[in-house]
């Protein structure tokens, strides 16, 4: 199974079935999730804490691993959110690039990060 073959509600699914087994609903509370989601958020930052941005894209097979545990820990509390809140993160995520695409023209953006006025 890979990104190309799991659906994101088969992923959703998964995450609910894991919860649901625990009896863990009751402790998934939106304040909780997002403080949970928050605290794996930092653990994934702290692998890369100090690293030059060229660094941190030329990682070992052992700093991949655990960067990829913290990743999927990230996205699993993003899941269980979801999940708590009935949130589709496909409608979600695409109304959102409308929003940035909107935002962030590519032929006035691109190459560089950032309003061009500082004061923007």
């Amino acid at each position: 199974m890979s990104d190309l073959t799991t659906t994101l509600d088969e992923l959703r699914r998964e995450i609910r079935q894991f919860v649901d087994a625990r009896d863990w609903r009751q402790f998934h509370s939106p304040k909780n999730l997002s403080m949970a989601l928050a605290i794996e958020a930092a653990e994934l930052m702290e692998h890369f804490q100090w690293l030059e941005g060229s660094a941190s894209r030329q990682l070992s097979e052992e700093q991949l691993a655990k960067v990829s545990e913290e990743l999927a820990d990230v996205f699993c509390y993003t899941l269980a959110m979801a999940n708590e809140l009935d949130i589709d993160l496909s409608v979600t995520m695409r109304a959102k690039m409308v929003k940035n695409m909107a935002k962030y023209p590519a032929d006035e953006y691109r190459g560089r990060f950032g309003p061009q006025d500082p004061g923007e």
